[in-house]
Order: structure tokens, then sequence, then C-alpha cells
């Protein structure tokens, strides 16, 4: 069915859709112990060809943001709801959502951050398991209970947003500013307690 060693799954044939259309499974990249854990939907094409999370255009508007605030990728840790891309980049099933859902919980539960950040409508409605009006949300924080521990979740825009709507800029900004801090980036301490 799958297989997972520490924080990487290393075969997996539980959706046959994406099995036959993904060239690697994509695992999260950064730190195993990082402060911030953002987490997207599904790989795309570019991250399918590179094996790695975020490393198209979203990617870079992400990576700029982050340097913004003091961050950069080598220090947050980038996953994905479900680790295989799929067809015509079309949004993961629920099926497909709910077959990867072990691999995250686990891969949460051992980085154990300070907080999740979900990037787009459908990372933060399957972690926080209701509807989201995600560009209203943007920047809000709920405890949400993963892998049997009360974790704090940052609702943000995909970096895509800001690319097709320059006005969901500010929005994207804000929620990053309060990730970074919760994170206590900029040499300051994590003020997880202020929130």
């Amino acid at each position: 069915m799958g297989t997972m060693e520490g924080l990487d799954v290393t075969d997996c044939t539980r959706c046959p859709a994406l099995v036959e259309c993904r060239s690697q499974i994509v695992n999260g990249v950064g730190p195993e112990d990082a402060d911030v854990l953002f987490i997207g939907e599904a790989p795309g094409a570019r991250e399918d060809e590179r094996g790695e999370p975020f490393v198209g255009r979203s990617g870079s508007v992400l990576d700029e943001k982050l340097r913004d605030r003091g961050l950069s990728r080598a220090d947050v840790r980038i996953t994905n709801c479900v680790r295989c891309r799929p067809p015509e980049n079309r949004d993961p099933t629920t099926e497909e959502l709910g077959n990867c859902r072990e691999y995250l919980e686990r891969e949460i539960e051992l980085v154990d951050p300070d907080v999740i950040v979900t990037l787009g409508k459908v990372p933060s409605q399957h972690v926080l398991d209701r509807d989201v009006a995600v560009t209203n949300e943007a920047g809000s924080i709920e405890a949400v209970e993963l892998g049997g521990t009360k974790r704090d979740v940052l609702v943000c825009l995909h970096p895509a947003a800001t690319l097709y709507d320059r006005s969901q800029e500010s929005t994207f900004e804000s929620a990053l500013d309060k990730a970074a801090t919760m994170a206590g980036a900029n040499g300051g301490q994590s003020n997880l307690g202020d929130f």
C-alpha cells in the first residue's frame, strides 16, 4: 500500500490515477525540526519533474516573500497534502487526500512545528476539516488536533493568488508576517503565547 521511512514516502500505490500520472513521489523538503511547516495542495508538473514542492512560479513567490521576512527555504519545511501529481494539475479528490492523510499527519508529528501554514483552499479545508473561505480567513489561526496533538494552523492564500491578483499580495504577506512572528523569525523568541 505505502511505505514511509522517516519523513519520506518511499513507495505508494494507493491512488492508481496518480501512480499512473506521476514520475516520482514528491516528499516535503526542509529541516526535520522546522518551526514553520507550509502545506500546499499537490505537486504540479515542475514539482513532479524536480521532486520538490513549490519550485515553479508559486515557489519563487514564496521564496521571495520568506526572504523579505528573514527566512529562507532552508529555515522552513514545505510539503503537500498529496505527494503525487494529479493528472492535468486537477485538484486531488477527497479519496486521494484521504489516502495520503496518514503520511501528512506522520510528517507533522515528526517535524512538530510551532505553526502550520496552509497555502490555499484545498490544504486549508483538508487540515481544518471544514469549508474555508480562504480569502476572508487568510491570517486567521485555529487550534486543531492533528496526530493526537493540538496544533496552531494559520490559513494563508496560495502564493499563486498574488500572481493572478496583485491586490491579494498584502493579505498573503500579512499571513506570512504572522507565521514568522509565531516561529520567532528575525532573531526573536517564539511568540505563540501572544496568539
